[in-house]
């Protein structure tokens, strides 16, 4: 019965697939899987010829509980003589070895030396996290030697996470193996066809970063990697069933403690521990690059003056000495903000918020940590170096902003490149008679009442018309 449907779904999903094809993978004959396809339903339960007169009223009893409750010959034993069985065991054993299915054999495991292969795939779960379900995306990379396995997290399934993911897998490894191991999915395959085969350019870019070659699964081959496939259930009923968390963070911790476990227990095919065989593929491995896959991490964002970036309508602190420069963000896990320098180091990390208009402000990204004091320094000397005597108005609006001072003298540093000088103190010292220290109230000024001018040369229009040669003083362009 099992294997009239494992043929089935084969013929079905894969009409490529020839009945001999079918029948090598399955270790079957050519004739048995022709069979299988003509017929329209499942096989009917036959009765054994020259069965025992003891067994004769158990004889289906003994069909259902071996395989619909897949029970052992022991457990049916007890049953049937429960019922009233009172034939001997040998007699019972001799009738259930006939009838038993012998396991199939749908594939010949296919060892790699070290370093030669690892696997990656994933899969997603509904878990319980603070009291509510919540789906989370989990991926496992094993390196095929040792069978080191690292697990990973997100609650997104895009490129980003899944590339993320593999470059965790891959550096926590501390090695590049030969070829990784991946399925057809849209991020690593843009044409799976055998006649118009096309890998996603970016993965190529990836594998081109990391030094390894890529190598996919067949449609409908699950198979062919089956050490990064069968962990999954191991997963499942060791770590996901009847466990909750009481936050993300909580459940990524308890990954990567279950991912310890994992590799410190006996593997069933190499007879060791992973964390013993690692060193041995280790030394197999290529070295890891000087840094980072950077095209994940595409968006740039401009550090304000006061150490924040904005991201989807909330800024986040970023450490001081990155004011008003340039820095990668990226998305990790889909759950965190993630900073990195133009030499690609991680310099701050953020849970994402999901709410608008917030600030999020880490106190150690700023100078003497407190009230970000070292930092609101900077900016009153680079503000009284165009108005060095207005230390008043400086001090005034420190006391009165003293959560977020360093943004409003900033964004008023940022204007003064906008406005003459003479109306600047105008707007400073209309800020000192109404006791308000907003940049708002500066910028708004400043634009209703400015008095400056732009001298533009006059130029003559007649019905001659005659190009001139007009030239202006660089200073007239500054103005704007």
């Amino acid at each position: 019965m099992e294997d009239w449907v494992t043929i089935q779904t084969l013929k079905k999903h894969n009409n490529s697939l020839s009945n001999r094809e079918i029948g090598r993978l399955l270790g079957l004959s050519h004739n048995t899987v022709k069979r299988a396809i003509e017929n329209e339903s499942p096989p009917e339960y036959e009765r054994t010829k020259k069965i025992s007169a003891s067994l004769l009223p158990f004889e289906e009893v003994i069909f259902k509980m071996l395989n619909v409750n897949k029970f052992k010959g022991s457990r049916i034993l007890e049953e049937i003589v429960s019922k009233g069985y009172s034939g001997s065991k040998s007699t019972f054993y001799y009738y259930y070895q006939r009838i038993k299915q012998k396991p199939q054999k749908h594939y010949k495991p296919y060892e790699t030396s070290p370093g030669e292969q690892s696997q990656f795939d994933w899969s997603p779960y509904t878990v319980t996290i603070d009291g509510k379900l919540a789906k989370v995306i989990i991926f496992s990379y094993i390196n095929g030697f040792s069978r080191y396995e690292v697990l990973e997290a997100s609650v997104t399934e895009n490129q980003g996470s899944v590339f993320e993911a593999l470059e965790k897998g891959i550096i926590e490894s501390r090695g590049v193996p030969s070829r990784i191991q991946t399925d057809n999915a849209k991020v690593f395959v843009k044409n799976p066809s055998k006649n118009n085969f096309q890998w996603n350019e970016r993965y190529l870019h990836f594998c081109g970063h990391y030094g390894f070659e890529p190598s996919r699964s067949l449609p409908v081959h699950p198979w062919s990697k089956g050490k990064v496939e069968k962990p999954f259930q191991y997963v499942e009923n060791h770590f996901i069933a009847g466990s909750s968390f009481e936050s993300f963070e909580d459940f990524l911790s308890k990954l990567k403690k279950f991912q310890k476990k994992v590799n410190a227990r006996v593997h069933s095919s190499t007879k060791t521990a992973p964390i013993d065989l690692i060193s041995r593929e280790e030394d197999s491995f290529t070295d890891l690059p000087n840094t980072r896959y950077v095209g994940i991490k595409e968006e740039i964002r401009k550090v304000s003056l006061d150490c924040l970036i904005s991201f989807n309508g909330n800024r986040y602190s970023v450490p001081w000495h990155f004011a008003g420069k340039q820095v990668w963000i990226r998305i990790s896990k889909g759950y965190f903000l993630e900073v990195y320098s133009q030499s690609n180091k991680l310099v701050a990390s953020h849970q994402l918020l999901l709410e608008k208009g917030k600030v999020v402000i880490e106190n150690a990204h700023y100078r003497g940590n407190n009230q970000r004091g070292g930092n609101f320094e900077r900016l009153k000397q680079k503000f009284l170096e165009s108005f060095p005597s207005e230390e008043e108005f400086v001090e005034k609006l420190k006391a009165q902003k003293r959560i977020n001072a360093n943004h409003q003298l900033s964004k008023i540093i940022e204007l003064i490149e906008l406005y003459r000088k003479e109306d600047f103190y105008e707007a400073i010292n209309k800020a000192l008679v109404y006791n308000v220290f907003h940049s708002s109230f500066i910028a708004g000024y400043l634009e209703k009442n400015f008095k400056q001018t732009f001298k533009v040369s006059a130029i003559k229009i007649g019905c001659n018309y005659k190009k001139e040669n007009i030239k202006r003083e660089l200073k007239e362009y500054q103005l704007f």
